[in-house]
């Protein structure tokens, strides 16, 4: 009987560590603008700031702000991780070849950009479904209103927090983030 009861009290103990355990970012797995798999658990105990971005926007500018935090703080476990996304008045209408030539030669950017993909709708990323669902996410119900919008991951792969596209890359709510 006290057997019956010690697995029991173990069995409901690991079904409450696991329900306390918040969802991560690292069992996805993406291409990037030259269709090598990038993994995301290969980042594991850095800061992500994931943002959808498009060459056509007048967000577009962005790029500079998000290149010059990256340089700043990629040697201080943070990354930016970028998803061209074609699904706001076709903003992104360019190959994945055209946007890695486009974002090289207009904004120096060296940070990771995955593929061309879509970051709402019937076709959303795998990613952008983690983002934007609470139930996998385990943070926050959210949907991608426009380009350049921000998603904060921390060092443990789980979403802290969203910033929309009018809040820029070098925000004082976003550096602080970066540093803390």
């Amino acid at each position: 009987m006290k057997k019956a009861i010690l697995l029991l009290t173990l069995i409901f103990l690991s079904f409450q560590m696991q329900a306390q355990t918040k969802p991560t970012i690292y069992q996805y797995k993406v291409q990037d603008l030259n269709g090598k798999t990038f993994d995301f658990a290969s980042l594991k105990g850095k800061k992500i700031l994931i943002v959808n971005t498009a060459s056509k926007c007048g967000y577009t500018p962005q790029y500079k702000d998000l290149e010059a935090i990256y340089e700043k703080y990629k040697n201080k476990n943070f990354v930016i991780i970028g998803f061209p996304a074609n699904n706001f008045l076709w903003q992104e209408p360019g190959t994945n070849a055209e946007i890695a030539t486009f974002c090289q030669k207009n904004y120096g950017v060296t940070f990771p950009m995955m593929e061309k993909t879509s970051v709402k709708g019937k076709d959303i990323n795998e990613v952008y479904k983690f983002l934007t669902q609470k139930k996998l996410n385990g943070v926050l119900d959210s949907k991608v209103q426009w380009n350049f919008q921000k998603y904060l991951i921390n060092e443990k792969g789980q979403l802290e927090q969203m910033y929309l596209s009018g809040v820029a890359p070098t925000d004082e709510k976003i550096i602080n983030w970066i540093e803390k």
